[in-house]
């Protein structure tokens, strides 16, 4: 969907996606939806079955995106230390995204966070 000169669109796929921090596994699935944006790297939303949900901690941190929403964060605890604000998701976004609704992305950009896509990545 394009939007003065904005595209954004949310694609199924049946990649393999292994999301670490640090040195342990956070998320696995074969389900993702994949959202590409202008001016964005290719974004992974993982349901939040595959995510290891134990190992998130809440955040206070919330941010607004124009095209998608507001957006709340986890940190995750691996157990040898907290990696702050690494995962994220829209529990309410925009009619155009809405298929991303609760499912979970990750800031593959922050040191010690790691994405892997048909095992290549990370």
């Amino acid at each position: 969907m394009k939007t003065r000169g904005h595209d954004i669109e949310v694609t199924p796929t049946s990649d393999h996606v292994v999301v670490r921090v640090k040195d342990s596994v956070v998320a696995t699935s074969s389900r993702p939806l994949v959202l590409t944006e202008t001016g964005c790297p290719p974004r992974y939303y993982l349901p939040p079955d595959d995510v290891k949900m134990d190992l998130l901690r809440s955040s206070m941190t919330t941010s607004h995106c124009p095209f998608k929403g507001d957006a709340v964060y986890w940190s995750v605890d691996t157990g040898d230390g907290l990696i702050e604000d690494v995962v994220w998701s829209y529990p309410e976004p925009f009619a155009r995204v809405e298929r991303i609704a609760g499912r979970l992305a990750f800031w593959a950009e922050k040191p010690g966070v790691t994405l892997e896509v048909n095992g290549q990545g990370g």
